[in-house]
């Protein structure tokens, strides 16, 4: 059976909503409003789409020390998605209403906990109305499943790996905001303003269209290439404010063929709440 791992489109989607193995969920957020995204899903979503927050279902707690959305335990998270309904024969869909900037988010968790069998709506709940798919907001209870993690530690990269120049300085960061926030300029999340030092930027909405859609596989290969060089994709980390928007990076590489490369989930924020850790600024 078909299974789908970074992108698929409404028509496809919509082939399978009658699936009894399919499970479909919006992830769209605000940073700003934390329940907008919730309600506009109570609103109109997805005909039997579940909602994922991101904050209450796809982080963890926040202490002094982490970034602004550590992950979750890993086993924990695992049981919030057999109560879901999602097992290890779930094919898995992931959608918001912003290109993707939340939902790469549970897209890179799946595959964190081993579960390859996980797509994004290329478009969003945009593309599916635009479409001409109706959407409802009624979701059905879903029958909890039982979902057994194999986690893939080797996917993430903790802080005391960011740490040690040893480490850290054979691998490519590239970082996701905005080029102003790289810059350390108009900062409006995070206490301090900057980047790591050695970072790359590559914000994350050039990897769309203009309909938000993601760019054809070549383009965002060309892209990439130009910026690793002669580094292979194995060699990159991801980073971003919190560990969000640089799954959106991570899954365009994905998209590109360029796979292999990883994700430091504390990002920015977890690197910055330590004054002691260096700090760079500017291009």
């Amino acid at each position: 059976m078909k299974t789908f791992t970074t992108l698929i489109c409404a028509a496809e989607l919509a082939r399978h909503l009658d699936d009894a193995r399919w499970r479909i969920f919006d992830c769209s957020f605000d940073l700003v409003h934390p329940q907008a995204g919730e309600l506009a899903w109570r609103e109109a979503r997805i005909p039997g789409a579940l909602y994922a927050h991101l904050e209450r279902d796809l982080s963890g707690p926040i202490t002094g020390k982490t970034g602004r959305h550590p992950l979750p335990d890993p086993d924990r998270f695992a049981a919030r998605l057999g109560e879901w309904g999602v097992g290890n024969d779930s094919q898995v869909v992931v959608y918001d209403d912003a290109g993707g900037t939340y939902a790469a988010r549970l897209w890179w968790m799946l595959r964190w906990l081993g579960h390859d069998a996980v797509a994004l709506l290329d478009g969003g709940i945009d593309a599916w109305e635009a479409a001409g798919f109706e959407t409802g907001d009624v979701s059905p209870a879903p029958v909890p499943a039982i979902f057994v993690p194999r986690l893939r530690p080797e996917m993430a990269i903790d802080l005391a790996f960011m740490a040690d120049p040893s480490k850290s300085g054979a691998v490519f960061l590239l970082d996701a905001r905005n080029a102003q926030r790289f810059r350390g300029e108009n900062e409006t999340l995070d206490p301090v303003a900057g980047h790591i030092p050695g970072s790359v930027n590559r914000f994350f909405m050039d990897n769309l269209q203009a309909d938000r859609r993601f760019k054809p596989a070549e383009a965002l290969r060309s892209e990439y290439e130009a910026l690793l060089g002669d580094r292979g994709a194995g060699e990159v980390v991801h980073s971003c404010g919190s560990g969000v928007t640089a799954c959106h990076n991570l899954l365009a590489m994905e998209v590109a063929g360029l796979s292999g490369s990883r994700l430091y989930p504390g990002s920015w924020s977890e690197w910055c709440a330590d004054p002691s850790r260096p700090v760079a600024t500017g291009p």
